[in-house]
């Protein structure tokens, strides 16, 4: 492997549980990951000597905990290489910033006619946002087709993506297909016709590099929760230049300069967008989670899942009956497969795998337009992150088989 996965699962006390009298294997990252030691540390030391609330107080502990939620911000722009920290804000995480921005800017820049370009593969997250919006403002959401493997079909980008497009709003990862969209290349052809691009990185910042400005892209959004931090922290990232075009949509304290009787002003960025108190223990907890992906490195933890999955699909290949939905080559991809079994629904799917120790997810993934588009009601769904291992990929082919060997069995 290129990482030590079994160095790294000793900071993960989770991990070391027996479930149902199996070894926990726990393949369901793509809906929340583990935290290390190191994250549930830093969160505890933070209540333990600097509770406090932020930049509102002079006192030590109100200093201290504004220096580590600051630091905090600084450390999440280094690691997506913001220009400035201007530029970041935190949110409650990816709902809330692509929420924000359909409100916001949408708003702002959206007219009756315009057009609001996503994909049949979003996340409900940003695909309901944008609906609401085009109903608001009598604009129209424009879908780009898929192609045969689950990969977006640039050929159609070309043709949806045209002057009437005003914002065009895409998965830098696919949460059900593990594909990886080529974002620099949208971006390309959304900024040549006038649109700004927004990018729903929840599932693509846990697992690989990213860089916002190589990338282009006008917004970012993203989760803690899924990269090691504690549940309830995100991120928006948005450059500079759109940033202080855009309205808050939220209102109290903290965010604005003055108020007065009839109206109020705001405070600078970052702060204008950030009213009342912050998840202060979040933002630590979110810093501490990227200097433990930090150590390990974003290639490697990038090339680890690649290896498992390039691993795990021959094996998946051979199973009469399985079928793996989204790119076979594991450089399209990352650690995500959702499949199905012939005649098992994927909730006894996961029900039975979880009899054998692995913990994997059910459903429609809150992407049930993609489940229309792939014809499915929903699917089973593993994922792997930075701690699974290939024994981990061999239980989850060895626990798949007996599923399958159980439920034919008792057809019979």
């Amino acid at each position: 492997m290129t990482i030590s996965s079994e160095k790294w699962r000793a900071d993960f006390p989770i991990l070391h549980q027996v479930v149902n009298d199996e070894p926990l294997v726990y393949l369901d990252n793509a809906a929340t990951s583990q935290k290390p030691t190191a994250v549930l540390k830093a969160v505890e030391e933070y209540y333990h000597t600097s509770n406090a609330n932020v930049h509102r107080g002079v006192h030590t502990l109100a200093e201290r905990a504004t220096t580590q939620y600051e630091n905090a911000r600084e450390t999440v722009r280094r690691f997506i290489h913001a220009n400035e920290t201007a530029e970041v804000l935190f949110t409650r995480g990816t709902t809330t910033s692509l929420n924000w921005l359909a409100q916001s800017l949408g708003d702002a820049i959206v007219e009756p006619g315009d057009e609001i370009v996503i994909s049949y593969m979003e996340h409900h997250s940003n695909i309901i946002p944008w609906q609401q919006l085009a109903k608001r403002k009598q604009a129209k959401l424009v879908y780009i087709e898929l192609t045969g493997d689950g990969q977006l079909d640039m050929d159609d980008a070309r043709k949806k993506i045209t002057d009437k497009t005003k914002i065009v709003s895409l998965t830098h990862v696919s949460n059900v297909l593990g594909s990886i969209t080529p974002i620099k290349a949208i971006a390309e052809l959304t900024h040549a016709k006038g649109g700004v691009m927004v990018v729903d990185g929840a599932q693509a910042v846990p697992h690989m590099p990213v860089d916002v400005q190589a990338l282009d892209a006008d917004f970012y959004a993203f989760s803690g929760h899924k990269m090691l931090a504690p549940t309830g922290i995100g991120v928006l990232y948005g450059k500079r230049e759109w940033l202080d075009k855009i309205e808050p949509i939220e209102f109290g304290g903290e965010m604005n300069d003055f108020v007065g009787l009839e109206s109020s002003t705001w405070k600078e960025l970052p702060w204008k967008f950030e009213a009342g108190t912050p998840n202060i223990s979040g933002a630590i907890g979110l810093a501490k989670a990227i200097d433990y992906l930090e150590i390990i490195g974003m290639n490697e933890i990038m090339e680890h899942e690649q290896e498992i999955v390039d691993y795990l699909m021959p094996k998946l290949a051979n199973i009469e009956g399985l079928t793996v939905f989204g790119p076979k080559n594991p450089k399209d991809r990352t650690g995500v497969i959702a499949f199905n079994l012939e005649s098992v629904h994927p909730h006894d799917v996961a029900t039975a795998m979880d009899m054998e120790g692995v913990a994997v997810r059910a459903g429609h993934h809150c992407a049930q337009p993609l489940m229309t588009y792939l014809e499915q009601q929903s699917t089973a769904r593993a994922s792997f992150y930075l701690y699974n291992t290939r024994a981990d990929a061999d239980k989850f082919v060895e626990a798949l088989i007996a599923t399958k060997e159980f439920f034919a069995y008792g057809l019979n």
